[in-house]
């Protein structure tokens, strides 16, 4: 009770609503930033424990709950992955591996989500496995799911095995943007500074679109944050803590309801930092279409009065408009210029696709437009 009532008087005396406004604006806008082509991110960790699938399940909601184009979470970890479970997911009936041999090109969006489990704010989920014990993902599945599911959704948010398996190597040199779930102790830390070091010899260019969040499982750590945020920022990667959490502890679905206001300020600007890298776009670079100070820099976090909503799920017709004064961090925010030359995902009239290739994101998610091919399992209902 007296942090609480510390908070509160620092947030009075030291607030500015209209900085906490433009801190959130900023935030929304690099969200739901206009993409071109299907920008995957994966999220890996270490070791186990350190909140990697708690992240991913923050990130996939976020997104899904602010873009209105088809947003997918991947569970690339069956074994020791919690993804299904974070996300409220009650049943797993097809897997990763599953979807794998039945795929084809000539698939419509609306073929493949009766493979997949919707989670709120309208996202879909491919679980990696039926519950099964010491399930695996081979890399060769990996490859044929993520290269043929990246024409379909706009943000694919994958939970990887802990580092350093092949899957979450191949995960790292081949999605747009990486997170790395650090815990925030000084263990962790070094931990995490030494992977940093081998993915920057990997490629010098990996380093400036990762972003490494600092996970907070217990209330005190006892970690300097400034020097943590210092050591690990070396090479480009941005550092940013994810807040001890009662709910996010206790395990479970996560509930946006039932997360404090700190909780939902840091997952915002996690997720807007990870989209600006994951569309090569840094910190305070603005958009094709923008200007003012809704800059989608992704660099502050946005301010108090989070109150969950409804979002827009996948083919949403909320047509693009300027961003609200009064925009919340959870509120629907607009939705940014397209980029010259290219429509974005999400665009509320899904007009014909190429020949070929199916259509961005159908407004309704119903029944399958065309039967699976041959011999595939019958979808869920």
């Amino acid at each position: 009770m007296a942090q609480r009532a510390g908070r509160a008087v620092r947030r009075a005396i030291a607030s500015s609503p209209a900085a906490e406004t433009a801190a959130v604006t900023e935030a929304a806008y690099a969200i739901q930033q206009p993409v071109t082509s299907g920008r995957q991110i994966s999220v890996t960790s270490i070791r186990g424990g350190a909140g990697k699938s708690t992240v991913a399940a923050l990130l996939a909601l976020t997104y899904a709950h602010y873009r209105s184009d088809p947003v997918l979470a991947v569970e690339a970890d069956p074994a020791l992955g919690t993804l299904p479970h974070r996300l409220g997911a009650r049943e797993v009936r097809w897997s990763g591996t599953d979807l794998a041999q039945i795929v084809d090109p000539s698939m419509l969006i609306t073929d493949l989500t009766g493979y997949l489990l919707p989670f709120p704010g309208g996202g879909w989920l491919l679980p990696g496995s039926q519950g099964a014990i010491g399930t695996r993902l081979d890399i060769d599945t990996y490859r044929v799911v993520m290269t043929s599911l990246r024409r379909y959704f706009a943000t694919t948010v994958v939970d990887c095995e802990t580092l350093p398996t092949e899957v979450a190597r191949t995960a790292l040199v081949t999605t747009q943007a990486r997170v790395l779930v650090s815990p925030a102790t000084p263990e962790g830390v070094v931990a995490t500074r030494s992977i940093l070091d081998w993915v920057g010899g990997v490629h010098p260019g990996m380093l400036p679109t990762t972003v490494v969040v600092l996970s907070h499982v217990a209330p005190d750590t006892g970690l300097d944050l400034r020097k943590a945020v210092e050591h690990l920022g070396i090479g480009g990667a941005v550092v940013l803590p994810l807040p001890y959490d009662r709910h996010l502890a206790a395990g479970g679905a996560i509930r946006t309801e039932l997360l404090g206001e700190r909780t939902l300020q840091a997952a915002a600007r996690i997720a807007a930092e990870v989209m600006n890298r994951a569309v090569s776009r840094g910190p305070g670079k603005q958009r094709p279409g923008q200007s003012g100070p809704a800059a989608a820099s992704g660099g502050h976090a946005p301010g108090p009065g989070h109150t969950p909503g409804p979002g827009p799920g996948p083919g949403s017709a909320s047509a693009p408009g300027p961003a609200p004064a009064s925009a919340q961090p959870y509120g629907t925010p607009p939705y940014g210029a397209p980029s010259e030359g290219a429509p974005p995902y999400g665009t509320p009239s899904y007009g014909a696709s190429p020949e070929g290739a199916p259509s961005y994101g159908t407004p309704s998610y119903g029944a399958s437009s065309s039967p699976p091919p041959p011999g595939a399992p019958s979808p869920r209902g």
